[in-house]
């Protein structure tokens, strides 16, 4: 997972106040990084509208429709840490945004790593407190 996970892709400390915000950062950094268009942000917007990203355990995987594939470059995935937490609607409050862009079939790859992480609370804690993004860094790759 290094390729598509690397330090500059880990945003910490971000103060978001919607879920509309929250994923635009999200999908910002993706864009910033090379891994996707711009029009790759809208698509997680519709995402979102169709079906809540929000994965319980304080985390949501914001990421594009079915047919924003177009838009990828290729794969990545972006990490906002956001402590106090933004309103996903439904009293969900989501400390830790996993955006994720996947090339072709590899999205369903990068989502299982992503779930064996976050499967785990304690794993969550430390990514939510987590002060570096080596950190973060570290977390995922003993997982992978």
């Amino acid at each position: 997972m290094s390729l598509i996970l690397n330090k500059e892709n880990i945003l910490l400390n971000k103060s978001l106040n919607t879920k509309e915000e929250a994923i635009k950062l999200t999908g910002s950094v993706l864009v910033e990084r090379g891994y996707v268009e711009p029009s790759y942000i809208e698509k997680m917007l519709e995402r979102e509208e169709l079906t809540s990203t929000y994965m319980g355990n304080f985390v949501a995987i914001p990421h594009g429709t079915e047919d924003s594939k177009q838009f990828v470059k290729e794969s990545g995935i972006s990490i906002i840490q956001v402590p106090e937490g933004v309103d996903f609607g439904g009293g969900n409050i989501v400390k830790l945004l996993i955006g994720i862009a996947g090339k072709n079939d590899e999205h369903l790859n990068i989502l299982s790593n992503i779930a064996i992480v976050c499967s785990e609370e304690e794993n969550i804690e430390k990514l939510i407190s987590a002060k570096s993004p080596e950190e973060i860094l570290e977390i995922f790759e003993g997982e992978s």
